[in-house]
């Protein structure tokens, strides 16, 4: 007898109203389609009845290309067509992939200016359109499965994704053919799985580590809201990285020591490696065997003890993040109420053990870590598209990096604090410097320190048809708006004339694996550092401007209002405080500056007098007073 499932009144959606929507987890080393049925986030399969996709494709001359299980098995024969992790690359800048090239055995087209290339026999291809092959599998096995078309999808990304990371995995959902409603942080969607299925409240930290890419996030769930409270990670950095280096203990053992040395041979090492892995997650020890370039076999042992020895670099850097964000969240660890294991990665016994051993709390392992990723967009899928009421859950989430603009003397105005629950719009107004300034440039940037040279550049744009008149009486007002994806625009308005232009930041590139983390690290080592640059930044431009406002009224007024032994007052105390502007004291600027605003009190009262006497010229008090 089949079981119906019966909904309150007004939350159902009547048959023909129901919207086929579906949540997707794409992997580094496997990715996922989940749906929403009958009330429950279930992981759709496909003919062979497998939830995982291998994220693997392999181009072919004669034919199209292979994707999943098919492409897997070509990865030792046939590596130069063959690729695998290419989430590592997405939304990345050619200059930015060489940092990773000695781990990808591929042939790179260096003439794609911005965006790299692999070389297969098949044409040059992206990774953004690598992840295009496999959304477009995962679509088909949905309309097999679900029977019609899909309505809309949740894609889930690293918490560490930037915006051109964010922006290429939702052109690669384009390419596609997809709708996406929403891109969500990997460890918001494991919460949301979590969340809802066993009703947890309190205070989590979700340790996602997957195939190429790790995150943390620090989460409170109360009553439906999930609130992200601080992340912190790195976009690559995962499973991968622990392959390469049992990989190179591997050849270490044979007595070959260059892993790029020929493409099949590494290919092999790795995918050894990796079964190795996998293997010892159950066992003790595990024999692996290698076909050597001469034509022999080589059969070696390795066993867990030595695995965790080769892996612990790995392991050890998940932590470094795991602390950053309990410091951004005002929390101890003892405030943490669980750990929510994320990724395939997490199947590594001693990564369960240190990451226990961290927070010293019990590790939630209830949803198998592959699928609970999946599972959660799905959810959040199902939302969207309206097949369940929006008041059940909600999400905010939040940014991993503070955004600004530059302004003068170097400096960083930041508009948006890194860990701002998203979608977030923020404000502020800035004035002009010059007189008679008409147009201002505006240098979008990301990062955490005080001055330019040490944060990320995203964007830059112009703001023409500001109305000329003295520095400091224009109003430009700047905003910065985040939506829920994650992905920045930022407009500039000014107040008089109501002129206004706009940019969404979508740059080329994205950060390197180790820029947001350093970049973060450097925003607390150089905190003293960066406040004294600041302070001396600050002082060298109230200088400028002293001496700008100062010669223009020497021009203007001098001759009339001043003698010869005033004037050279003046131009000596302006001389002494350039000649203070360029040293690295921000004191003595300051001093310097006090000095000859006492010094010029003088002649500024005289210039106001003058001012009022031409004004009242003519005229009596009694015609100001009615």
């Amino acid at each position: 007898m089949a079981l119906l499932q019966i909904s309150e009144p007004g939350k159902s959606t009547v048959p023909h109203e129901h919207r086929l929507a579906v949540g997707i987890d794409l992997g580094t080393t496997n990715s996922l389609i989940a749906t929403v049925r009958s009330g429950e986030a279930v992981v759709l399969l496909d003919e062979q009845g497998r939830s995982l996709l291998p994220s693997v494709v392999r181009y072919r001359a004669d034919g199209d290309p292979q994707i999943g299980y098919l492409a897997l098995n070509a990865v030792v024969n046939d590596p130069m067509n063959t690729i695998a992790s290419a989430k590592r690359m997405i939304g990345r800048k050619t200059a930015d992939i060489k940092s990773l090239r000695d781990h990808m055995p591929y042939n790179f087209d260096d003439e794609s200016a911005n965006v790299p290339r692999i070389i297969t026999a098949d044409g040059p291809r992206s990774a953004i359109e690598v992840s295009a092959e496999i959304l477009t599998a995962l679509k088909k096995r949905a309309e097999i499965s679900l029977g019609g078309d899909l309505s809309g999808v949740v894609i889930t990304v690293p918490a560490y994704f930037d915006d051109a990371q964010r922006q290429a995995t939702k052109d690669a959902a384009r390419l596609a053919g997809l709708n996406v409603m929403r891109l969500l942080n990997e460890p918001t969607a494991a919460a949301v799985a979590y969340g809802l299925d066993q009703g947890s409240e309190g205070v989590y930290a979700i340790y996602d580590l997957g195939g190429g890419t790790f995150d943390v996030s620090i989460l409170r769930l109360n009553k439906g809201i999930f609130e992200v409270l601080a992340t912190a990670g790195d976009s690559a950095l995962g499973g991968d990285d622990m392959d390469r280096l049992i990989a190179e203990w591997m050849l270490d053992e044979i007595g070959n020591d260059d892993l790029n040395v020929d493409s099949h041979f590494l290919r092999q090492a790795l995918v050894a490696a990796r079964a190795a892995k996998e293997a010892l997650t159950e066992d003790d020890s595990t024999d692996i065997e290698l076909s050597l370039p001469d034509g022999s076999n080589k059969k070696i042992v390795l066993d867990r003890s030595t695995m965790n020895e080769l892996i612990a670099p790995v392991i050890d850097k998940t932590l470094l993040p795991c602390r950053r964000s309990l410091r951004d969240a005002g929390l101890d660890k003892e405030d943490i109420d669980g750990i929510v294991m994320v990724g395939g990665s997490t199947r590594v016994l001693d990564v369960k053990q240190k990451v226990e051993k961290f927070f010293s709390k019990g590790l939630y392992t209830g949803v198998d870590p592959d699928q609970v990723v999946a599972i959660g967009a799905a959810i959040q899928a199902n939302i969207l598209i309206g097949n369940r009421s929006a008041d059940d859950m909600l999400l905010l989430d939040v940014i991993p990096l503070s955004l600004g603009i530059e302004i003068m003397g170097g400096m960083v105005e930041k508009i948006i604090p890194r860990n701002a629950t998203i979608p977030v719009t923020r404000a502020q107004e800035f004035t002009t410097y010059k007189d008679g300034q008409t147009a201002m440039s505006i240098h979008v940037l990301q990062g955490d320190r005080e001055l330019v040279s040490d944060c990320r550049s995203l964007a830059r744009f112009e703001l023409h048809g500001i109305p000329p008149m003295v520095a400091g009486n224009g109003r430009i007002k700047v905003s910065f708006q985040v939506d829920a994806d994650g992905l920045l625009s930022v407009s500039a308005r000014e107040a008089t004339t109501g002129v206004e232009t706009q940019i969404d930041v979508k740059p080329s590139y994205g950060l390197t694996d180790t820029e947001i983390e350093q970049m973060l690290r450097d925003s607390i080592t150089h905190a003293r550092d960066d406040v004294h640059a600041r302070q001396l930044a600050e002082q060298q431009v109230e200088a400028d401007r002293a001496i700008l406002a100062l010669e223009s009224a020497l021009e203007e007024d001098g001759h009339k209002l001043l003698d010869n032994d005033e004037r050279s007052s003046l131009i000596a105390g302006m001389e002494e405080l350039k000649a203070l502007a360029d040293t690295g004291d921000a004191e003595s600027i300051k001093q310097a500056i006090s000095d000859l605003n006492q010094l010029s009190e003088v002649f500024a009262a005289r210039r106001m007098d003058a001012s009022i006497r031409s004004v009242m010229a003519g005229h009596n008090i009694n015609e100001f007073s009615e």
